[in-house]
């Protein structure tokens, strides 16, 4: 079970956990320099939140240790592929296990199945392999910039990532076993658990159309390695363009149903109102009149090359950042400095695929003094950013359209 004690144990002695450790001293050697925040959230997080290095990580942004819940920090997102050791780490129970990849194994099966096997990590690697570059990225992510605030992790810009993904798909998996007719979800357990009985375990599903999506991956490399153990080494649910909820880390169980999942974390976790938010892919068997579970994620941007107040020189400064979106792929992204009355396009970077990170930038002439930046991004579909919170009490899909400033001398 991951403790603060098994944290500072685990340093101390140079234990790896998932291949990589850190030194006590280098653990904790950020600390003293406070967490590097994003401006907005709640005026109480500076007196508990530090820059720490869990072992095999860069100094995250910590927020939680029961669970471990770390953000990355703006200047880790300077880049479309977010480093493995700068990933943020997303947890919502703490009893989380050191997985043996030699004893790993994962059950198939369920009511919705024609059969039950088993499944272990060299099974996995045998199964055709397939990559997909793309955003996890966590529900709340900028729940913190909420106002008025709301309750759960007050995260501010950094708990997402962005990486190439390699494993078996999850289609090939189940059709191992086969899936009947009548099958409407699959559903997923990870070897996290409650510390508490009475706490649910997280238990998640999906409706069956994007379970066997070709982009859907068990993956079990990250960037070219191995997973990171907090990052749910030794295998992961990978569900490109959804949000971090369905992205079940270190999974142990693929169960089909015939009937709608019904534990706390679909029902009533991770819900929002009907209507509310504009995403095209809906899990219907699990809607209610009030409700439906978050999917999607909704197209955004931020500014990565600045922080808020940043000093620069006058005249041309280049301003440039990432934007994503649930999949349909980022068309445009625009720059204003004037309070977003006009307008001018920002040039797009690379693309790594529909599901990742999509950098730009642009150029502008910054006058001495203070000079405003706002950043709107748009997807292939006609989605664009909001200018006011479209606020629900989770705090999720907060895609308000960043504005910045920059002193200039």
């Amino acid at each position: 079970m991951l403790t603060r004690r098994s944290l500072l144990e685990a340093a101390g002695a140079g234990v790896a956990l998932g291949g990589s450790a850190l030194a006590l001293p280098e653990m904790f050697a950020a600390r003293a320099a406070g967490a590097a925040l994003s401006p907005g959230v709640p005026s109480g997080l500076d007196a508990s939140a530090v820059m720490e290095a869990l072992p095999g990580k860069k100094p995250l942004i910590k927020l939680s240790y029961r669970p471990p819940n770390y953000e990355a920090p703006l200047d880790y997102f300077r880049t479309p592929i977010t480093p493995n050791d700068q990933f943020f780490v997303r947890y919502h129970l703490s009893n989380i296990p050191d997985v043996d990849a030699k004893t790993y194994k994962i059950e198939v099966g369920g009511d919705g199945a024609n059969g039950q096997t088993e499944i272990t990590l060299d099974d996995l690697k045998k199964m055709p392999a397939y990559e997909v570059v793309a955003v996890n990225q966590c529900s709340g992510n900028r729940r913190g910039l909420s106002n008025p605030h709301v309750a759960g992790v007050e995260w501010g810009y950094g708990a997402m990532g962005c990486a190439r993904w390699k494993g078996a798909r999850l289609k090939d998996v189940l059709d191992i076993v086969g899936l009947k007719p009548e099958a409407i979800e699959i559903a997923f357990n990870g070897a996290e658990g409650p510390a508490y009985d009475k706490t649910p375990d997280f238990i998640k599903s999906l409706p069956v159309w994007k379970a066997v999506d070709e982009s859907t991956l068990i993956a079990y490399e990250m960037n070219g390695e191995p997973l990171p153990h907090f990052n749910g080494f030794p295998a992961r649910l990978v569900v490109p363009g959804w949000t971090g909820t369905y992205w079940m880390k270190h999974l142990i169980s693929v169960t089909a149903l015939t009937k709608p999942q019904g534990g706390f974390w679909m029902n009533p976790a991770y819900r929002i109102p009907v209507g509310k938010f504009p995403v095209v892919a809906r899990f219907i068997s699990q809607e209610n009149a009030a409700s439906t579970p978050i999917t999607e994620m909704v197209v955004n941007s931020l500014i990565t090359s600045h922080a808020d107040g940043a000093k620069v020189k006058a005249g041309k400064v280049t301003v440039s950042g990432l934007a994503w979106d649930g999949g349909y792929g980022i068309s445009t992204v625009e720059g204003s400095t004037d309070g977003g009355k006009t307008w001018s396009a920002a040039t797009l970077g690379e693309d790594l695929g529909r599901y990742a990170f999509r950098p730009w930038s642009f150029a502008l002439a910054a006058k001495k003094g203070n000079n405003s930046v706002m950043v709107n991004a748009f997807n292939k579909i006609g989605q664009t950013q909001t200018s006011v919170l479209i606020f629900n009490p989770a705090g999720y899909h907060n895609n308000v359209m960043q504005s910045i400033t920059l002193n200039a001398a």
